[in-house]
């Protein structure tokens, strides 16, 4: 998961970095302590009450507001951006009411813009502070004094960090002059270490950090901050030392635990790990907000069962605290195995009971996860029932053609069961759906946070496509075309999408625009092809002809690379014309597979099994026994020729069997490609006129005004649709069997 800022922890130390600033109250540096205790919600009762004390003190103004920053970035899960920045913008534009000559307020205000888009206000915040630190030359008589200047410089500076990124070159003069200015100050040194981490140069880093421990040899910070510097290298066992110092300095020193704590839970050394956490969690008093920090780290440590196990604990406490739902609804949806509806009970709850200000982006997208996961199985359930409601056609037709009351009751009775099982699958079915629609609710929400997120955008695309929701696959890929760069491949996929969501004008028109930009790119004359087909299944209107005779146009200026799509379209025109009776020029085709690549046996066996298909195919339209035994020899030279490339080649065998078979029934006068039958309705009366068609095929017959048929289907055949005007249509499987009588319901 992708952090919003920067890793919580260290984020509270760049902010903590200031608040050894020479403050003479007391009473403020009581609140501070606080606050780099991790302690926000006394810190900030303390705050609050000096500003009654004291509201003419811009300082306890801005330390507050740091207060609010520091206690979002201390746990950027649970806490919401918008609400810490509005908290602190408020009290910043306080202080700067108390003091409009005190740059600090003006910096916390360039903090928040910064935070949260909206730079142009940033800078002029920052110049605005700026312009508040006078022009010196000499530096024992600045305006403010020396100190001051140099740490309102510093937190300039460090107004530039955001997102673990930093603009060096406006931040690190800045560091600079305020080390002209005060080279003993920590906080200076500790700002500019902590720039130069986020640009990966621990070296300097180090050494910035090593200054901050000289000028303030009793502070912990350097140290820990050294000691993060390993953990981010991963050098665990380096990191141990600074910070057991940092806990040699302060024995109190809350954030060292914590991050020994974190430490030791990366390294999985557990019991070292819980101590730590423990004298972090007494330190803090083992209030809340530590305890929710607590989490916090143990998500990022990928500890996502000691995360929920700790969530309950907090809520058994206080119940008050939803947006914990947040981290538990997270943990359950990334822990392995998952938990998706425990996922999903914590996030509606967390939905129901939090603002809509307190909801995050990562929140909608998790629910969108959460939800697309619950339901992964849904393409098969979708199979399922279509399965299950063929199964219950197939049973309703024996039903109607049953003949004794025995067949009548069991099939009766296995209706009933079939039924009873469509009824549930459609309910589930029916459920899944709208989990499914939510969930792209969900990412559209998402996407209006985050507009034009390709890494977004392409999930979205994903399960779209996973959920055979094919013109939305489409819809989101069109977002993510970039009118710059050559777009071939990102259309390509776009007018796939809307082919597979049976959008074939609409996919037409993507393929023909690829076409007229590249002229010679092969697939997309494939695909309008393959979308010309579909639109014309039954090639009763040849549309796909000139579409297939266009690809192999195009493709055969490099007919070995673009073999593969040379080879549907021979497949398509070579079938076109055997269903047309044009079999010369249907082997034709076929022939052309045979040739167009010498070493390809794969080629080669498909054009001599269509060669023997369509020989065949002829015998159907030859009159007479004897004049179709020509065409059964040639059929069985093509079937040997496979053989004597693949002599184990199955379907050859079968067909040549088949030939044998068809050779001796002419012989005998009997035609085994020849049916039969009656088509009734319910009440047993004859249908006239209804149509017995070979599915994917035209071989197509009438019955006559008794609702009789017969007639000769293509060899190889395997199911009839039989159709009446005003009744349902149903599929036939072929057998063996001559005779197909069937009743057709209204």
């Amino acid at each position: 998961m992708k952090r919003l800022i920067l890793r919580p922890a260290f984020f509270l130390a760049v902010l903590l970095t200031g608040f050894s600033f020479n403050i003479k109250a007391q009473d403020l540096k009581t609140a501070i302590s606080l606050t780099k205790s991790e302690q926000y919600d006394k810190a900030q009762a303390m705050y609050q009450d000096l500003i009654k004390k004291e509201p003419a003190n811009s300082k306890n103004y801005f330390f507050l507001g740091e207060n609010y920053l520091l206690d979002y970035f201390a746990d950027t899960i649970s806490n919401s951006l918008t609400v810490a920045a509005k908290s602190a913008k408020e009290i910043y534009q306080k202080g700067v009411s108390a003091n409009a000559n005190d740059p600090l307020n003006y910096v916390g205000l360039a903090k928040v813009a910064f935070y949260t888009g909206d730079t142009k206000t940033a800078a002029d915040m920052r110049a605005k502070a700026r312009s508040l630190l006078l022009p010196y030359k000499n530096i024992k008589k600045i305006v403010p004094p020396a100190a001051e200047y140099a740490f309102a410089l510093a937190k300039i500076a460090e107004s530039y960090i955001k997102e673990s990124k930093v603009d060096t070159s406006l931040a690190l003069p800045l560091i600079r002059e305020a080390v002209r200015i005060d080279n003993k100050d920590e906080d200076v040194f500790l700002i500019g270490g902590d720039i130069y981490i986020l640009v990966n140069d621990g070296s300097k880093a180090i050494s910035f950090y090593n200054q901050a421990q000289f000028a303030d040899p009793q502070s912990p910070t350097a140290n820990m901050k050294i000691g993060n510097i390993y953990v981010k290298g991963r050098a665990l066992q380096a990191a141990i030392p600074y910070y057991e110092q940092a806990i040699q300095l302060n024995a109190n020193y809350a954030p060292a635990y914590r991050e020994l704590g974190q430490l030791y839970l990366s390294a999985q050394r557990f019991d070292q790990s819980k101590e730590n956490f423990k004298k972090y969690l007494d330190l803090t008093a083992g209030n809340i907000p530590a305890k929710t920090r607590y989490v916090n780290a143990l998500f990022y440590a990928k500890d996502y069962d000691g995360v929920i196990t700790n969530v309950e604990d907090i809520f058994k406490v206080d119940k008050s605290r939803f947006y914990m739902n947040r981290i538990a609804g997270y943990s359950a949806y990334e822990k392995n195995p998952p938990d998706y509806d425990k996922a999903l009970s914590y996030m509606e709850t967390l939905f129901k009971t939090v603002t809509p200000d307190r909801i995050l982006w990562k929140d909608y997208h998790y629910m969108a996860r959460i939800l697309v996961k619950r339901n992964q199985n849904y393409p098969k359930m979708a199979d399922d029932l279509a399965s299950l409601e063929q199964q219950l056609d197939k049973e309703k037709n024996k039903l109607a053609i049953a003949s004794t009351t025995a067949d009548k009751t069991r099939e009766k009775a296995t209706i009933e069961d079939l039924t009873a099982k469509e009824t549930t699958a459609k309910a589930e079915l029916a459920k899944s759906n709208a989990e499914i629609d939510r969930a792209f609710d969900e990412y559209n929400k998402v996407l209006n946070l985050k507009p034009g997120d390709r890494a977004l955008l392409s999930e979205i695309a994903t399960n779209y496509n996973n959920f055979r929701r094919y013109e939305g696959v489409a819809k989101t890929l069109s977002m993510m075309l970039d009118p710059t760069k050559d777009n071939t491949e990102d259309l390509l996929r776009i007018g796939r999408a809307y082919y597979n969501g049976e959008k074939y004008k609409t996919a037409d028109s993507v393929f023909t625009s690829i076409t007229a930009k590249s002229p010679d790119y092969v697939p997309a004359y494939l695909w309008i092809a393959n979308t010309y087909s579909k639109m014309d299944p039954d090639i009763k209107l040849g549309l796909a002809k000139p579409k297939f005779e266009k690809v192999i146009e195009v493709a055969k200026r490099d007919s070995i690379k673009n073999a593969p799509a040379m080879m549907d379209a021979f497949g398509y025109l070579s079938y076109y014309h055997m269903m047309n009776n044009n079999f010369s020029r249907s082997k034709d085709y076929y022939n052309m597979m045979i040739n167009l690549d010498p070493n390809n046996k794969e080629y080669k066996i498909k054009g001599y099994t269509g060669i023997g298909s369509v020989e065949l195919r002829s015998t159907t339209t030859e009159k007479t026994n004897e004049g179709r035994l020509p065409y059964l020899s040639r059929a069985t030279e093509a079937y040997n020729k496979i053989l004597a490339i693949d002599p184990t080649n199955a379907s050859a065998k079968s067909q040549i069997n088949y030939i044998h078979e068809f050779e001796a029934s002419i012989k005998k006068g009997i035609n085994p490609n020849e049916i039969k039958g009656v088509i009734t309705n319910k009440a047993g009366q004859p249908l006239p006129y209804a149509s017995i068609r070979v599915k994917d095929t035209a071989a197509e017959n009438l019955s006559n005004s008794k609702g009789e048929f017969r007639f000769e289907i293509p060899q190889g055949s395997e199911i009839l649709i039989i159709s009446a005007k005003g009744y349902k249509s149903q599929e036939i499987p072929i057998t063996k069997s001559r005779v197909y009588n069937v009743t057709l319901e209204q």
